[in-house]
């Protein structure tokens, strides 16, 4: 039983289903890449249980057969060889590649071991534009969480209705609110999709204008485009009431130059507590004044810059970390900062929307000052 491939073909999609694999499986079988052949269709399959990634390549081949091949040792001998067409022979349980000079031998299991792809019942479909479902992801998953005593933090929360749609990530230290008026749908959709399977879709999912359909049931959701299929567990459980926690009287608002602060808070995020990365804020009139301080090695840095401001003199400590990504995950030249008191949470948004169909609103809790 032999198929031709080519090398170059064969490693650019296991470089991209490896992302999967994870060091600790509790099932061997996982440490594996599962090979589908259908005469000239080659489907390769990854999975840690939880995320599934497949994958389709045409070769050269008249066999129906499934394996699974050892996923390190295939990457490792594939990245080592130049672009070739190499022929994989199967027999007695034993892969030989052949090369232009030399060949490579490798036991593999029996493919039925592999865990089944899920098959969604009930399935509901929304279309999303490639482009926009990679602003969905950029623009929210920095935000999400890791905490495993709060798993619905720990991705980011779709909701889509006939008026418009909101996807929201949350750690509860910092929130992003991302809203699209140009995706809808008649019937009420509201998930939340894991932090994993979302960073996969996002080194993926082709930035050119193409679609991705996304079929969804109450515990599952699969994203196809292009050559790939992924499948992934939903989190379980309810969102927070994140509209509860965004402050609605903010009579103190600062628009100011994007790249300026962001310079500035990184430089003073440098001369900043270790342990807790804080910056201060004081605006006066249309001064702002960044500083940041370590009193344990007596480091301090203080740095001012001009902004629009209308409000009464407020002095407010962030999270430098978090007003850095927050800065970096906008496009706009222009920001606008809006506060109520040094103990309340500030809103960080675009002056200039850059997508009329868009809105971004980003939530940061201040900490208390030294």
């Amino acid at each position: 039983m032999k198929f031709i491939i080519s090398s170059s073909e064969l490693l650019k999609n296991l470089q991209i289903l490896g992302s999967i694999l994870n060091t600790n499986n509790t099932l061997p079988i996982l440490d594996n890449f599962l090979f589908d052949i259908n005469n000239n269709d080659l489907t390769i399959t990854s999975s840690d249980l939880e995320t599934t990634l497949s994958s389709k390549i045409l070769i050269e081949s008249t066999i129906i057969t499934k394996v699974a091949i050892p996923a390190k040792l295939l990457l490792d001998v594939l990245k080592s060889l130049p672009e070739q067409p190499l022929t994989f022979s199967l027999e007695n349980n034993i892969l030989e590649i052949n090369s232009n000079n030399g060949k490579y031998a490798l036991s593999y299991m029996n493919g039925d071991e592999f865990p089944k792809s899920v098959i969604l019942e009930d399935a509901s479909e929304i279309d999303f534009d490639s482009q926009v479902l990679l602003n969905i992801i950029n623009s929210t998953i920095f935000a999400s969480g890791n905490d495993d005593l709060r798993p619905v933090m720990s991705g980011v929360f779709f909701q889509i209705n006939s008026e418009g749609s909101c996807f929201v990530a949350t750690d509860a230290h910092k929130l992003v609110k991302y809203v699209r008026n140009d995706i809808n749908s008649e019937t009420s959709i509201e998930f939340i999709v894991p932090n994993k399977p979302l960073n996969i879709l996002k080194s993926i999912v082709p930035e050119n204008k193409s679609e991705v359909k996304v079929l969804f049931n109450n515990t599952n959701a699969i994203f196809k485009f292009s050559t790939f299929k992924l499948t992934c567990r939903l989190i379980d459980g309810k969102f927070p009431n994140y509209e509860a926690v965004i402050p609605k009287e903010n009579p103190n608002v600062l628009e100011i130059d994007r790249a300026q602060l962001l310079s500035s808070t990184k430089r003073a995020s440098i001369f900043s507590s270790k342990t807790t990365n804080q910056v201060k804020f004081e605006i006066k009139g249309n001064l702002l004044q960044i500083t940041a301080e370590d009193l344990d090695f007596n480091n301090k840095a203080e740095e001012t810059l001009e902004c629009k401001y209308n409000g009464d003199d407020i002095g407010i400590g962030f999270n430098s970390r978090f007003i850095v990504e927050m800065l970096n995950n906008l496009s706009s030249d222009l920001v606008k900062i809006e506060l109520s008191s040094p103990n309340r949470a500030g809103l960080i948004s675009p002056v200039h929307q850059s997508n009329e169909n868009e809105d971004i609103t980003m939530l940061v809790m201040p900490i208390m000052l030294n």
